[in-house]
């Protein structure tokens, strides 16, 4: 019996631990939100989307009742989040049951069993929302879904799928910021509910957009470049704020089987950006619309910070080591 016991004790020790999944999961509620899936796609080497997102998912989750998950860029070798490998990003799969995709993707190299999810998303006609990086979220090497990289002719997914491609820095890049300001003639736009003026900023910068945009989409927002990171800064002088630049627009996307889509961008979305209340109330109305559920948009959205909050400020290889999706929760 002592032996038995000594054994099965051994074996126990012995025996490997389960890896917990990596992706995070937050449950759904009452709200706008109930009874619908939204799952956020970080993946980006600079603006630290892997902290932006679970941050909005836990907004979405807690005030607004939907179910989130969010998914990373993981290092297969130890299964931490790490934003520099270009080419994995586990869970994929779970785009088929979502309602609304949220990607903060740059430069992805997804491998093809990776990126059928995406392009079966893309083409499935439902909702998408892309924040900062996501004009320029692929550049994909093998030819199967070549259409969707940045370099494409027709500005692959940025472009043709969210209104516009990476072009270039507006702003000086880490020096000047970006205020938010409505678009004339969307005063009244239930995206922009309840959004104070000059509550809309970002310390990413404003990028540049090839002016007009796509016939079908509706700039929101423009990005008035201020001179420094500060909400308090002065604009600055000259042709930067002459014209401005969208910084957040909505459009529609038709998929090759007819069916349309409704798309919010914002080249706002760093993970900064979500310490101002009037952007982090941005994204989540977009997120509202894009589902069409602007007739449930709030006279104020509650968009409370959830938990503790301090997001790393943006740059290169500045994600924090070691990380796993658990850690984040």
């Amino acid at each position: 019996m002592r032996r038995s016991l000594s054994a099965a004790i051994a074996l126990l020790f012995a025996a490997p631990l389960f890896a917990a999944d990596p992706w995070l999961e937050f449950p759904g509620g009452d709200g706008p939100g109930k009874g619908k899936h939204v799952v956020l796609v970080s993946g980006d080497e600079e603006y630290r989307s892997e902290e932006a997102l679970p941050q909005l998912a836990k907004i979405l989750s807690k005030h607004l009742g939907f179910k989130c998950t969010v998914l990373f860029a993981i290092d297969p070798k130890d299964g931490t989040i790490s934003p520099n490998v270009t080419d994995n990003i586990p869970g994929l799969a779970k785009l088929k049951d979502a309602d609304l995709a949220v990607f903060a993707l740059r430069f992805r190299d997804l491998p093809d069993d990776q990126m059928k999810h995406v392009a079966e998303y893309i083409e499935s006609g439902k909702p998408m929302v892309g924040l900062r990086t996501a004009t320029h979220a692929f550049n994909l090497k093998s030819e199967t879904y070549k259409k969707y990289s940045w370099k494409q002719k027709d500005g692959g997914f940025g472009k043709q799928v969210l209104g516009e491609t990476w072009v270039a820095h507006h702003g000086a890049h880490a020096k000047e910021g970006c205020r938010g300001i409505i678009a004339e003639g969307q005063e009244k736009n239930p995206i922009l509910k309840g959004i104070d003026a000059g509550s809309i900023f970002a310390t990413s910068d404003v990028y540049t957009v090839k002016l007009p945009l796509p016939g079908d989409s509706t700039p929101l927002v423009m990005g008035e470049v201020t001179a420094t990171l500060k909400p308090d800064s002065e604009a600055v002088a000259g042709k930067k704020n002459s014209p401005m630049m969208p910084v957040a627009w909505t459009k529609t996307y038709k998929t090759a089987t007819g069916k349309t889509a409704r798309v919010f961008t914002t080249t706002m979305g760093a993970a900064t950006d979500l310490d101002f209340e009037g952007t982090r109330r941005l994204i989540v109305n977009g997120c509202l619309w894009s589902l069409g559920l602007e007739d449930k948009i709030p006279a104020k959205t509650d968009v409370a910070i959830v938990g503790e909050y301090t997001p790393s400020m943006f740059k290169f290889n500045g994600a924090k080591k070691g990380l796993k999706p658990e850690d984040l929760k």
